[in-house]
């Protein structure tokens, strides 16, 4: 705020250095237009007296800066700035007023002064409304990047920041929320991992021993034996078994995402993907189609449904040729169908049938950085709203995902 200070007080006396220097030129050429403008009606008095007009007949009203024309007497007194004049052979004095043009400096400093007033004005409201308001906020990315998320966001009535500080509140809550969501799932899964370790040394156990008893001849009978190797696989059967839960307890980590399902307007979501797409695709220079949206509700949740459309998109334009995008629109039913094109398809039909696998990726994204989750994420999203989608080739090649979801 100090530093807003110092500008802005450099600001204001920079404008009055401006106004001053504006009134020094202004003086001096006013002062040298005054001086030339009476010796100008001085000389035009003196010769129109010199062609035979006298000094009573001269018209006063022709000349500004004169007040009056007398026959030159030493003994008189004259308080007003005067010259003399020979005018055939008689000395004249020509008494004159300097126009300094004071009126029009007073108007020109006044309308000055305003402006300057004006421009503190606005410089002090911006400092209490908008500086001072964002230097009290330098704490708030600090403190979110040391992941201090306890605090909550001091509220502000400025119009300017007070929408802000709510969102970055929200922000803050959500994150805060997250980080505990994160901490009692990695609680759970440790309990878990070591609860099933616990039971998968019972049987270790077994099949070692199983194995130590082939190695070592301990069973003599053919019957013995083959017992043995049964155990050996009925402990790895319930191996595989425990090793299942660890890998279905790892996938669920990211797929407990909170799905409100309500009635929305289909056209604000698609609204929303053009807004987020519409320019990336302009600087890529591919053709971004969007057919006339129907004008429904459908059953889902907004945000998610808008998350599942960016995940498509994103695949579009990371595995598409970059020619053209389009989404087109059908319907069948009780349920509309969204589908999303991208030219330039180039996955083996033998793959499609994996696209919505977690952690799959095709053999064209081997240049391509991704998780092999965005098709997955979306799957699981549609099937909370009651929807589903699929995944297909359609005509000129081109590689199509459709959303079908339940009208309302």
């Amino acid at each position: 705020m100090s530093r807003y200070r110092r500008f802005a007080a450099g600001i204001l006396l920079l404008e009055l250095c401006l106004i001053g220097i504006c009134n020094f030129v202004i003086a001096g050429y006013d002062s040298h237009r005054a001086q030339k403008e009476y010796l100008v009606d001085v000389s035009r008095a003196a010769q129109d007296m010199r062609e035979g007009i006298s000094a009573k007949d001269l018209d006063m009203g022709k000349y500004n800066s004169l007040l009056s024309v007398k026959i030159f007497d030493p003994d008189e007194v004259c308080n007003d700035e005067y010259r003399i004049e020979d005018i055939n052979g008689t000395w004249y004095r020509f008494c004159y007023l300097k126009n300094s043009g004071s009126h029009t400096v007073i108007m020109m400093n006044g309308m000055w002064i305003v402006m300057w007033l004006i421009s503190a004005v606005v410089l002090y409201m911006m400092g209490k409304k908008v500086i001072a308001p964002f230097n009290a906020m330098e704490y708030l990315t600090t403190e979110l990047a040391r992941g201090n998320l306890s605090v909550p966001v001091k509220a502000e009535k400025s119009k300017f920041f007070g929408r802000f500080l709510w969102g970055m509140d929200m922000l803050r809550e959500k994150l805060e929320s997250d980080k505990l969501r994160e901490l009692e799932l990695e609680k759970e899964k440790k309990t878990l991992v070591l609860s099933l370790s616990h039971d998968i040394r019972t049987p270790l156990s077994a099949i070692d021993l199983y194995t130590k008893a082939l190695a070592t001849n301990l069973y003599d009978k053919e019957e013995e034996r083959q017992q043995a190797i049964a155990g050996i696989r009925r402990n790895a059967d319930e191996i595989n078994h425990y090793v299942e839960q660890i890998v279905q307890a790892a996938r669920e980590d990211f797929l407990q995402m909170e799905v409100h399902n309500g009635e929305i307007y289909l056209s604000k979501v698609i609204h929303m993907l053009v807004h987020y797409y519409a320019e990336k695709l302009e600087q890529l220079h591919t053709s971004f189609i969007v057919e006339e949206v129907p004008g429904c509700l459908v059953y889902g949740d907004e945000d998610r449904m808008i998350e599942a459309g960016q995940n498509i998109l994103e695949n579009a334009i990371k595995y598409g040729d970059g020619r053209s995008i389009r989404i087109s629109f059908s319907e069948e039913e009780d349920h509309v169908l969204v589908s999303i094109a991208n030219t330039g398809h180039t996955l083996p039909q033998e793959e499609m049938a994996h696209v919505f696998d977690s952690f799959y990726r095709g053999s064209n994204s081997e240049h391509v950085r991704g998780s092999g989750l965005g098709l997955y994420i979306c799957k699981e999203l549609l099937h909370k709203m009651d929807g589903e989608i699929y995944a297909g080739t359609a005509k000129d090649n081109e590689f199509t995902v459709t959303m079908v979801l339940r009208k309302i």
